[in-house]
């Protein structure tokens, strides 16, 4: 049974990476299931640190994309919305090109709070980094929209 209360199609969900951060690094949703959500980034120019490998920063910003992403399909936006409260991410293996896959999963959706753990991987299945993320759920006239 699916968990999301707003329309998650790829083609909207895409479409709220404009002008940002997520566009500029070639972040992209490519897939809803009924409790996750997947996406991917590519390995590049963009995306590497001084040795030619992926940033850190960089699967970070893939995981809190998809963790945020899929905790604000949970809610009503005219209700409340979903802001990062804590992340984390073990960096696990080195990648230096290609195009790395992020999967969010929910383990936690509560009244105030969520919990999402986003596995990153290689084109291979190799697991690149995994991450947790903690998001406060708050009421949608707190956050103006831009």
């Amino acid at each position: 049974m699916a968990i999301w209360k707003q329309d998650t199609s790829l083609e909207r969900l895409n479409g709220w990476s404009a002008n940002t951060m997520m566009e500029t690094l070639g972040i992209r949703i490519t897939e809803v299931g009924d409790d996750w959500l997947r996406g991917t980034m590519p390995v590049d120019h963009r995306t590497h640190q001084p040795y030619g490998l992926l940033h850190g920063g960089a699967s970070v910003v893939l995981a809190e994309t998809l963790g945020s992403t899929a905790a604000m399909l949970t809610l009503d936006p005219a209700q409340e919305v979903a802001v990062g409260l804590d992340i984390n991410a073990n960096h696990v293996r080195g990648v230096r090109s290609g195009t790395v896959t992020g999967t969010a999963r929910v383990v936690h959706i509560g009244r105030t709070t969520q919990v999402w753990e986003i596995r990153i991987e290689t084109e291979a299945g190799e697991l690149v980094c995994i991450s947790r993320i903690t998001m406060a759920v708050i009421p949608a006239r707190v956050v103006a929209p831009r």
